[in-house]
């Protein structure tokens, strides 16, 4: 497997561990039928007081930053309609929410989701969201560097456990768009 499973005391394919993702993730996993086979998508027990970036790498080890990649939701509005999408970026870059965002939208503005918005909408845990399992109208916004890497640590649905995901995974995922300025240093 990856060397990053070094950094966890319990790693296993995901699909073998469907009980420890929320049923949306689950149901993601087990349907999967992307290039990259399901079994390559791993699930790593984490404590949920490391969930967040900053706690995560200081616990885990400033390597994993390097690896790591943060979903967030954003709401893009113009008129009436409200759009909601999630943007994944590496955990060491901001989202351009006001430029990429907004413009690939196609929305007069664009902000952060509220807290609440984002969970209730995605079915997620704060400071868990993941790109698998979210409504499948979303367009998923995916920065051509986390694509690159062979592998990512990102968020499971919820504050405990992430996944680690061959990238090129995350350009094959329902609305998914590689979208090039998407994440800003």
């Amino acid at each position: 497997m990856h060397a990053s499973l070094r950094h966890f005391d319990h790693s296993a394919p995901a699909p073998d561990c469907l009980d420890e993702l929320i049923a949306p993730v689950a149901d993601a996993v087990r349907h999967w039928r992307g290039s990259v086979p399901a079994e390559h998508i791993v699930y790593v027990d984490t404590d949920p007081e490391w969930a967040d970036t900053a706690a995560f790498v200081e616990h885990y080890g400033p390597e994993l930053l390097g690896q790591s990649a943060n979903c967030v939701v954003v709401s893009g509005k113009r008129g009436g309609e409200t759009t909601l999408a999630a943007c994944v970026v590496p955990s060491a870059a901001r989202v351009d929410v006001n430029g990429a965002v907004r413009r690939r939208l196609g929305a007069r503005k664009a902000s952060f989701a509220p807290m609440d918005t984002a969970t209730g909408a995605s079915g997620m845990e704060y400071g868990g969201i993941t790109p698998f399992g979210l409504p499948v109208d979303w367009p998923v916004l995916v920065d051509p560097a986390v694509v690159d890497l062979p592998y990512v640590l990102l968020g499971s649905g919820r504050r405990r456990g992430k996944l680690l995901v061959p990238g090129k995974a995350l350009a094959e995922l329902p609305g998914a768009v590689v979208l090039d300025g998407l994440g800003v240093a």
